[in-house]
């Protein structure tokens, strides 16, 4: 089910010796900004932006706990290690410019292994046009460790933080919410047929666009330049990571206020929807739930209204209320539930 043995040529890693692999692996690498005075190649890469401020995020993936190469594709893992870390940076409303990536590896990986994971990684460097400017490999006693650093930049003026959201604020979703969680079940189910039958092959024929949400999910760099083109800027911002419920509840306690949120509001798409319903799953609560989306959750001020309410990759979901209110969902039949942050407990009851 995976890329992962299907190289029949195979390379081993000790074959190269550490310089060679860093050599062998960065010898694609482009430099894209002007930002960029020294990259790879030196004891540390040299990073100027002028008046601008620097943004850093970084973030670690460990085999086992963050990803399953049973079903998940190399190439696949590095595109979407870099897009989670340029998510960090854009939810900031910066632009995310250079990222540094370390990698420990077991010797059950080949040469040609980690070349399909760095293709991956550089894709998305190339999407965005972003500076791969150093890192660090290291042997791992198994598994594979992936450690990104991502460095942005922005206008001190420009920056958005979770705190600064203010009562009466309309709360705002990109993109549709749901679609990776239901793409891990997916993949789930067909990990546990394959082990099971190994001779059975993956049904999953139709759900193209949850399986990339999962594997192949991008940082919302265009809607922060959307709102830059309609002279927007958020009151308070957040990545969606961790689940709707969770991202909303950082920002009210950050910024001291409550909110009202409405579920018919709240974009689904209907291949989610389905997808839901056939595991016996609301969808709701995989959007509110499920993680892993990395759309933006931000907030701005009524004043926007007109500006936001007619752009088709943007759904207003709701509003910011006095702390005293509370922090609640209204159903779609009219009734109000506390909202609480769930996350992965919140399905081992419905499944």
């Amino acid at each position: 089910m995976s890329d992962l043995f299907e190289n029949t040529d195979r390379t081993e890693l000790s074959q190269m010796g550490e310089f060679g692999l860093i050599d062998h692996l960065t010898k694609n690498v482009k430099i894209y900004n002007d930002s960029t005075i020294k990259g790879i190649g030196d004891d540390a890469a040299v990073v100027s932006h002028g008046k601008k401020k620097t943004l850093v995020s970084t973030d670690l993936l460990i085999e086992g706990v963050h990803f399953d190469l049973m079903y998940v594709p190399l190439k696949h893992l590095g595109y979407k290690a870099i897009m989670v870390n340029l998510s960090d940076i854009c939810a900031m409303n910066g632009t995310p410019t250079q990222v540094t990536v370390s990698i420990a590896m077991s010797s059950r990986f080949s040469l040609e292994a980690i070349e399909d994971l760095y293709t991956g990684m550089l894709l998305a460097c190339d999407k965005w046009k972003i500076d791969m400017i150093g890192g660090d490999t290291s042997t791992s006693q198994k598994g594979l460790i992936i450690s990104i650093t991502v460095l942005g930049e922005a206008n001190e003026e420009s920056i958005v933080y979770r705190n600064g959201a203010n009562k009466g604020d309309l709360i705002c979703v990109s993109g549709d919410l749901g679609g990776a969680y239901m793409g891990l079940q997916m993949l789930e189910r067909e990990k546990a047929v394959f082990l099971q039958t190994p001779n059975v092959q993956p049904d999953l024929e139709g759900k193209d666009y949850i399986l990339e949400r999962q594997l192949k999910p991008d940082a919302r760099m265009d809607i922060v330049e959307l709102l830059k083109a309609l002279s927007i800027k958020p009151t308070a911002m957040i990545d969606i990571s961790d689940g709707l419920a969770s991202e909303t509840l950082h920002i009210c306690k950050q910024s001291n206020v409550g909110c009202k949120l409405y579920e018919e509001k709240i974009p689904i798409d209907q291949l989610t929807y389905n997808t839901a319903r056939e595991f016996n799953l609301d969808p709701t609560v995989c959007a509110l739930n499920g993680g892993e989306d990395y759309e933006l959750l931000f907030t701005v001020s009524q004043a926007d209204y007109d500006k936001i309410k007619s752009q088709p990759d943007i759904s207003i979901i709701g509003h910011i209320t006095d702390e005293s209110e509370g922090t609640y969902l209204v159903s779609k039949s009219g009734n109000v539930h506390e909202i609480k942050a769930q996350g992965w407990n919140a399905f081992k009851s419905n499944s």
